[in-house]
């Protein structure tokens, strides 16, 4: 149990996961040091989160962002015209409220979300985050011996992009959801159940709602065993709950967190605005990289990640 805080003045929320940071203004020009705290922070506890952040508008949320690496455009399947992932769920039809990694369904998924709140519900609207770290530790050893050789299919095909019938069926009950130029591309990944951090060497469970089987195996097998390591992700032993305020802002930890937003709002505004940091190319505990078995993801990595 970690409690890495050295030159920040924040607290540890759980004993696997999360803190709050106090006392910093965000922006892209924090000192080196800083940022170096942060990262570290962020590398020990999994999720920051930070009140009081009202001052941040799109820029300057990519800005500061930045500071953590090279910037992604906002989503895949959106046209490719902003770094920044507008999730106005008073106007969206869908909701996030399944737990997930995010953006999965590429062979190189985002190292860090960088989320704002902007319009927040009085009650409802919490988000849980989960250490998908502590949950393969917690395994007994037959059963991470059983992760390390599991394989996964994560795709977008039951969601984004299921068919070009059910998009203009959203389209037009809701039209302001893609406005920006949805892009109905369906990806395809082949990623290890069982992925090797970067940074810092630990070993942790990919998974979540984008993961719809596992190679060489039935469906029938792969939800019973889903179940299993889903289950051990999300013991609350594993999470925090963040009561969202208006102005706060989350930083994670992609590739070792999954999330689930609660849609326990009813029809009340609910609106955060996201950016993602580009990510690693996942590595399995044999050493063996992911790779793409549909879609091409590299305009989603790299149409922002060289701008200044």
């Amino acid at each position: 149990m970690t409690t890495t805080l050295t030159a920040l003045d924040g607290r540890q929320l759980t004993g696997n996961i999360g803190a709050e940071i106090s006392g910093l203004r965000l922006s892209g020009d924090l000192p080196d040091d800083v940022i170096a705290a942060i990262r570290a922070n962020l590398l020990a506890h999994k999720v920051l989160f930070f009140r009081g952040q009202d001052h941040l508008d799109d820029d300057e949320q990519v800005a500061f962002a930045r500071r953590l690496g090279p910037i992604t455009q906002g989503h895949p399947n959106v046209a490719p015209d902003s770094e920044v992932f507008d999730l106005d769920y008073s106007r969206s039809v869908e909701r996030a409220n399944v737990w997930h990694t995010d953006v999965t369904f590429v062979v190189q998924p985002p190292s860090f979300s960088v989320l704002r709140g902007l319009r927040i519900p009085d009650v409802g609207g919490d988000t849980i985050w989960a250490n998908t770290a502590s949950a393969y530790t917690a395994l007994r050893p037959e059963l991470r011996e059983l992760a390390d050789q599991l394989w996964t299919l994560h795709t977008n095909d039951f969601d984004y992009a299921e068919s070009h019938e059910r998009i203009e069926r959203l389209r037009n009950l809701d039209p302001s959801r893609f406005g920006n130029g949805f892009l109905p591309t369906i990806y395809k990944t082949r990623h290890p159940l069982v992925r090797v951090h970067p940074e810092t060497g630990e070993r942790s469970l990919l998974l979540g709602g984008f993961a719809r089987g596992f190679i060489g195996f039935s469906s029938s097998t792969f939800e019973a065993l889903k179940k299993i390591f889903q289950e051990e992700i999300t013991r609350a032993e594993n999470t925090v709950r963040w009561k969202w305020e208006t102005g706060d802002l989350v930083i994670w930890d992609n590739r070792l967190t999954q999330h689930y937003a609660s849609a326990d709002y009813g029809t009340v505004p609910r609106q955060v605005k996201r950016v993602t940091v580009v990510g690693e190319v996942p590595v399995s505990v044999h050493g063996e990289h992911s790779h793409a078995l549909q879609g091409d993801a590299t305009e989603f990595n790299n149409r922002f990640a060289t701008v200044n």
